[in-house]
């Protein structure tokens, strides 16, 4: 397998064995996801299940659902591939859950992937406790979660109103891997299966359910991967395994399994790093929780590098007048909505009449994939401002005025003082009474 995908590496012909596979791939009927009622259960109108291999709903008049069981007996090893659910599918995706006795759900997508809706939010977030479905009856309690740099494990409560019976749910969250591309490493996605497997989800009585957000091409490559690896410790000889001959028989129960090249080759990187572990290498799983850094903030909740110190203004200039000299502006609110994070404990400030940083530390730009969900404003919006008393009201008048006005006025004239116009009157008063008295004398 190795010397297999080095010489596609070498020749660059992954595309042209991607294609291979899809024209080998065989395209069974799939009737039942066509029909009118239930075009609205389906997430992408090209993704759908075959009839033979669909999961069958129990309660209810439609017992559609697109979701497909895998099973690939030498491996005795069960999957239900579905979509990620629609809002309208999520007690539906619960119900299913319940029925087919699964106790695992690896979920391989974010909600909301550059600026587009991938999945509905279906469990319950830790502020909220918990969550009910109406259209089946359940009910979805969150219990606890663990948070590492790229993926998550919770703990939920599923329970079945209609008889009062609970049950234990693990959540695996994938969180960093994108749509139509690979995990960051061979190391990382094989350190997050063998958590799953360690969790027990996979050899459990009901299969795991694993979704994406059209549930093959993600969804393909987690399972294909763990199916390999599973063959080739059962075989006696592990290189007879081979990967197309794996992925196309899977095929045969959910169309699409696998959806770029990328992930083709991702497969063999895995299988290939994977192999060397079951062939008696035990210290490379502790390698992989290494590599994976999985210890580390996960991106979303890293917080903003802290601001420069301010520097003093020159001594020979004049300090500007600040139209809030007793308050200061909240920051952390922009920066953590624009990494998608609120979990800073403390809100750091910076006072408004502070020079900005320099160009050569300024703030790192985020994730590609957040900058697009949250495009930045041209100005980032102002904290609601707190109501002032009246003297304080009477003060911010003042402070609102324009710069201009703000510049003290030439001092009035003192107490006793005339005004020009009035000493002129006085003159002129004075000048024309003397004249006539001088007539007055002279003349008469």
């Amino acid at each position: 397998m190795e010397a297999e995908c080095r010489e596609i590496d070498e020749t660059g012909s992954w595309n042209a064995v991607y294609q291979e596979i899809r024209q080998q791939s065989c395209e069974l009927a799939c009737k039942v996801a066509k029909l009118p009622e239930n075009k609205n259960r389906n997430r992408y109108r090209d993704v759908s299940p075959f009839d033979h291999s669909r999961i069958c709903l129990q309660l209810g008049t439609n017992n559609y659902i697109n979701a497909s069981l895998i099973t690939v007996e030498e491996a005795q090893r069960n999957y239900i591939l579905t979509q990620g659910p629609l809002p309208n599918t999520c007690g539906n995706f619960w119900e299913m859950v319940w029925e087919q006795r699964s106790r695992g759900v690896v979920m391989l997508n974010r909600v909301v992937e550059k600026g587009s809706i991938k999945c509905a939010q279906y469990w319950p977030q830790k502020e909220e406790r918990d969550a009910v479905f109406e259209d089946t009856n359940f009910k979805l309690t969150f219990v606890s979660e663990d948070v590492k740099s790229y993926y998550t494990v919770r703990q939920l409560e599923l329970e079945n109103l209609s008889t009062g019976e609970t049950r234990e749910i693990l959540h695996f969250h994938y969180t960093t891997w994108p749509d139509f591309g690979v995990p960051e490493s061979p190391a990382s996605f094989l350190n997050f299966l063998f958590k799953v497997r360690e969790s027990g989800c996979l050899t459990s009585e009901g299969p795991v359910v694993v979704h994406c957000s059209a549930g093959i091409g993600r969804s393909g490559t987690f399972c294909l991967v763990d199916t390999c690896l599973l063959l080739m410790s059962t075989r006696k000889d592990p290189s007879s395994v081979r990967i197309r001959d794996v992925l196309l028989e899977m095929r045969r129960y959910r169309m699409g399994l696998i959806q770029t090249a990328d992930q083709l080759r991702f497969s063999y990187l895995a299988v290939i790093e994977g192999a060397k572990y079951i062939g008696g290498d035990t210290s490379l799983q502790e390698s992989w929780k290494e590599l994976s850094n999985e210890e580390d903030d996960p991106p979303e909740f890293t917080p903003p590098p802290p601001l420069p110190p301010p520097r003093d203004p020159p001594n020979d200039s004049r300090s500007a007048p600040s139209f809030f000299p007793e308050h200061e502006e909240v920051l952390q609110q922009t920066e953590i909505r624009s990494l998608g994070s609120s979990l800073e404990p403390e809100l750091r400030k910076r006072n408004l009449a502070a020079p900005p940083p320099p160009a050569d530390i300024q703030k790192e730009d985020p994730p590609a994939d957040i900058q697009k969900e949250d495009p930045p404003s041209a100005a980032p919006p102002k904290p609601p401002r707190q109501p002032l008393q009246p003297e304080e009201e009477e003060q911010e008048e003042k402070l609102q005025e324009p710069l201009e006005e703000l510049v003290p006025p030439k001092a009035p004239p003192g107490p006793g003082s005339l005004s020009p116009l009035v000493t002129n009157v006085c003159l002129a008063s004075a000048l024309v009474v003397g004249a006539y008295v001088c007539y007055r004398a002279c003349f008469q």
